[in-house]
């Protein structure tokens, strides 16, 4: 212990260390804060922060865009846009045709018509069971989608399975109904099973 020597170097190279540690430390803090505001500024633009009043503005403009469109039902998958706005131009200005599509861009067999005035709505009624590409459209009012009002549709049984509820209750026996032996114990089946 006498004969150590002390590293008066050592000291000084930790509070280098120490320095450049805080620095990194400060440069870390400062590009979170530039990455909050910037995650801030998107938020902001793609209003994914709504305020109540927003939300029952916009849920006002798509009650009243919703008046000014029809549902186009059975629309032929060969279809498009400009053939079913020109179906659709006696009954007034059409202002957008949407014609739905899956995931992989095939198109769902059915189409939105949005008219510049309301009264072409009933216009395009009239249309209803006429012909587009040989197939009979079915047009309506389109409906307005409240958020939160799915309907609730519980499971199907499936016929094929027959009834698979769960068994009820077995209370344990209070003797051994097996002659001498153990008592069997009632467990359920290890194997998954969905409907349950």
């Amino acid at each position: 212990m006498e004969n150590d020597d002390v590293d008066m170097l050592g000291a000084d190279n930790n509070e280098a260390d120490l320095d450049d540690m805080k620095k990194r430390l400060k440069e870390m803090e400062d590009e979170a804060a530039a990455l909050r505001e910037m995650q801030a500024k998107v938020e902001k633009e793609m209003g994914s922060v709504q305020d109540p009043a927003t939300a029952a503005a916009s849920q006002n403009n798509k009650e009243e865009v919703d008046a000014r469109s029809v549902f186009v039902g059975n629309v032929d998958y060969a279809c498009t846009p400009e053939e079913v706005q020109q179906h659709f131009q006696s009954c007034g200005t059409v202002n957008r045709v949407t014609i739905r599509t899956d995931k992989f861009g095939q198109p769902k067999g059915y189409a939105y018509v949005e008219f510049l005035e309301v009264e072409a709505v009933q216009e395009a009624l009239s249309l209803n069971e006429s012909e587009l590409h040989g197939r009979q459209l079915k047009v309506t009012a389109k409906r307005t989608n409240i958020p939160g009002m799915k309907q609730y549709r519980p499971r199907r049984p499936n016929p094929y399975l027959g009834f698979r509820g769960r068994p009820p209750y077995a209370t344990p026996f209070p003797y051994a109904p097996f002659g001498y032996g153990k008592v069997p114990r009632f467990r359920m089946p290890m194997r998954y099973s969905p409907y349950y």
